[in-house]
Formats: C-alpha cells, sequence, structure tokens
C-alpha cells in the first residue's frame, strides 16, 4: 500500500472517530427523566394535569439545563402497583431514564421505591402520602435514599384538621348533632385506609362514636345502598376520601340525592380540575381541604393551562405537581453546578446531601405558585416541613362550585354553613 493510500486510510479512519466521538458526546448530553403518572385509568384527570405542568415547566426552560437536553419519558402508573413497577422498571432498562419525578397514589409509591432503589434511579415528589411509604423508607434510608422528598404529607399532619374544624363549630354553636355518630369511607388503597385512621383517630379523640368503616373499590361509583345504610342509621358526619374523580363525584352527587343530613367531608374533591361539572349543586356545604390559588402569578398559571389545555387546573395536582417539577429543575441545575454533569450520580447527591438536609428549598422567591416553602429536614423525612409557614392545605366549604377558607380563623374567607 503506498503512501498516499496509507494516508486516505487514516484520514477516513480520524473521520469516523471524530463522528463517532460526537455521536457519543451528544448522547452524554441528554438526560431522559421518567414522569410517574396516571395517564390511563381511573384517575387519568390527575395525570392530564400532570402532563400540562410538566409541559409548561419544561417549556419554559426550552428542555435544557446547562448544555444538556432533558427528554420527558412518561411512565404510565394506570393506578395500579404492580403494573406502574412494570412500566417504571421498562422506562429505565428500555428507555434509559436517569432520574424520575411525581406520581399520584400511596400504593404506587410503595411499589415503585423499590424499582427506584434497584436501578439507583434518583426520584423526587411523589405524591404518595400514606404512613406505609414513612415507614418502608424509614427502615431503611440509604436504600430508599433514591426515593426523595415527597409532594404530599401523611395524612394524620393534613386530616386532622377537619376534625378541628368541626370541633370549632361545634364549640360556637353554629352546628348541634343529634348525637356525636360518625362514619369514615374511603377508596380500598393505602391511601383511603391511611386517611381513614386518620379521621377515626381524630373523631375518637374528640368524643365521637364510629358507626363504622367502610372501603370500596377505586373504581366504584354506585353508592346509593351505602349511603342509605348511613342515613338510617342516623349518622351526623361522614368523613372520607377518594383520589379517582368518577367515584368521588359519584359519592358526593348521591349523598345529596339520598337526602342525609349534617355534614360530609369528601376530601380529595377540589384536587380535580372542573369537579362541579361532575357534582352540581351536590358538591353544597361539602367540607375539602385543598391548598388555595392566591397569588397573581399562580392565577395566571391557571389562565395560562385553561388557555393551552381547555380545563381549569386544580391547585392541588395541577398546582403542586408544577411546583414539584419545578423543584426538580432546580435541583437538575444545582447538580449541574456542583458537578458539571447530569446523571443519576450526581442529581442523587444533590438530593440527599442538599434537600434532604434543608439546604436546598423551594420557595415562593424561586417561583412556587402553592405553598410557600418546600423544605425536607432529616427530622422530617420523606416528609416536608408542614405548617403555615411552609406546607398547609386550610378547609374549604363548596357553594355554587365555589370554595371558601372557613378554617383556620386566620385565613378565614367566610363562616361555616349549615344546610
Amino acid at each position: 500500500m503506498g503512501t498516499k493510500k496509507i494516508l486516505q486510510v487514516v484520514a477516513c479512519f480520524m473521520a469516523v472517530l471524530f463522528f463517532a466521538g460526537g455521536q457519543v458526546s451528544a448522547a452524554d448530553k441528554n438526560l431522559r427523566v421518567g414522569v410517574l403518572g396516571p395517564f390511563t385509568g381511573p384517575s387519568a384527570q390527575n395525570g392530564k394535569e400532570f402532563k400540562a405542568s410538566v409541559e409548561m415547566a419544561m417549556e419554559a426552560i426550552d428542555y435544557t439545563v446547562g448544555d444538556y437536553t432533558i427528554e420527558v419519558v412518561w411512565v404510565d402508573s394506570q393506578s395500579d402497583p404492580a403494573r406502574a413497577a412494570s412500566a417504571y422498571a421498562e422506562a429505565v432498562e428500555g428507555k434509559g431514564i436517569q432520574a424520575g419525578v411525581l406520581n399520584w397514589h400511596s400504593s404506587v409509591a410503595v411499589s415503585v421505591m423499590d424499582v427506584a432503589a434497584q436501578y439507583k434511579v434518583p426520584h423526587m415528589f411523589g405524591f404518595g402520602a400514606s404512613e406505609v411509604v414513612n415507614e418502608k423508607w424509614q427502615a431503611d434510608p440509604e436504600k430508599y435514599s433514591y426515593w426523595g422528598g415527597k409532594g404530599w404529607p401523611v395524612p394524620a399532619k393534613l386530616e386532622g384538621n377537619y376534625i378541628e374544624c368541626i370541633n370549632e363549630v361545634i364549640a360556637n354553636g353554629t352546628w348541634t348533632p343529634k348525637k356525636k355518630l360518625a362514619a369514615i369511607y374511603g377508596e380500598d388503597t393505602d391511601w383511603g385506609r391511611s386517611a381513614g385512621g386518620a379521621y377515626k383517630e381524630a373523631l375518637l379523640a374528640s368524643g365521637w362514636e364510629i358507626y363504622s368503616e367502610e372501603y370500596f373499590p377505586i373504581t366504584q361509583t354506585d353508592f346509593y345502598p351505602l349511603l342509605s345504610k348511613f342515613k338510617s342509621a342516623g349518622v351526623e358526619l361522614l368523613a372520607g376520601t377518594s383520589t379517582a374523580a368518577p367515584s368521588l363525584t359519584a359519592f358526593v352527587k348521591q349523598y345529596a340525592e339520598v337526602g342525609n343530613k349534617g355534614v360530609l367531608i369528601a376530601s380529595g374533591l377540589g384536587w380535580i380540575g372542573d369537579w362541579y361539572k361532575m357534582t352540581g349543586p351536590g358538591s353544597d356545604y361539602v367540607l375539602d381541604s385543598i391548598p388555595q390559588l392566591t397569588t397573581a402569578e399562580a392565577k395566571q398559571w391557571a389562565k395560562d393551562v385553561n388557555a393551552k389545555y381547555g380545563f381549569n387546573p386544580s391547585p392541588s395536582s395541577g398546582g403542586l405537581s408544577y411546583d414539584g417539577i419545578r423543584m426538580f429543575i432546580k435541583i437538575l441545575n444545582r447538580a449541574y453546578e456542583v458537578h458539571g454533569k447530569l446523571d443519576k450520580e450526581t442529581i442523587h447527591n444533590i438530593m440527599v446531601e442538599e434537600v434532604n438536609t434543608g439546604k436546598l428549598t423551594y420557595t415562593k422567591a424561586d417561583g412556587a405558585i402553592i405553598m410557600n416553602e418546600y423544605k425536607y429536614t432529616p427530622e422530617t423525612m420523606p416528609d416536608m416541613v408542614v405548617g403555615p409557614e411552609a406546607y398547609f392545605f386550610p378547609i374549604l366549604q363548596y357553594k355554587a362550585g365555589k370554595g371558601y377558607i372557613v378554617f383556620p380563623e386566620d385565613w378565614k374567607q367566610k363562616d361555616f354553613e349549615m344546610k
């Protein structure tokens, strides 16, 4: 082979190396992020709100952090723990996600946090609230450090506020129940039973008798027999929750149709955007606990969602997920600033060293639209700091499709009303 021929071969070889190197470099600068949510199934409305929040947050940064392109991979939990775990593993092995964010159900969190730990994929701001998630995390904090700070604390830290509100209206004479007889209802999931346990504990501590606890499949929509039973027994207070729009809106409508008296707590009704279209006047006087769109930025965000996607977002699944993904973007920026690269090791490092210790928080000054501050400490993990100055849900009462804060006193917009 002559010298000229050898030089041509070397030139070709170098060209191949150059282009191959360029391709590897480009691939290295692509971070795939799994977004876990119920995009199909009984809670698909919540998944729809997740998608809107993630897309709007990512579009605001042009899907870019540093010189990395962020690629979103939608991971559909289908509201089913086993299917969610399988979909998450497929997203890691088949689609190469390096990190994850969000989640709706507690039962899904309990299942998927093992997958995140197995593949060492850091996952931030899952909403699964129940004590089961906390107990599992706290049993092995190192293993489950990949399941980062939650987006929703255990029910006992928020759900007990309903009973404090009820105690207040009884004490001031607004409501005098014939008998302090209550019943508890909810979806048969970790979330439903965890919330039910919180209501029961608070009610018993306040001198109420519990008539029964009733848990039902998340897909159930016929409650006439159950509500008729409560009415016949003289139940004065019904306290419960569901994360599925068809189920909870049916419960509220049928409660009014059966003619139950007393007070209905339907925790989670306002987590569903456009809930009033599904309940109508049946939701009048119902109590709920949801965050509020109080700032100009939050109200503008809701207008933008409506203009782009054609629905009114809820402050809960929509607003909190928007804050959650934007806090996650702040973590990505910090990982890039500290380590100069984005991968599961650098993101996990920032979560453990700075988020879990309270050094990195997400506040109104950062752009939070719902809570004053999202802050985690070693004492609260995997929950966040809860309180009016940080993360807090007031109690609302609905009338003609609008919610008015009736508790706590400092936040009150109007007084509690009986039917």
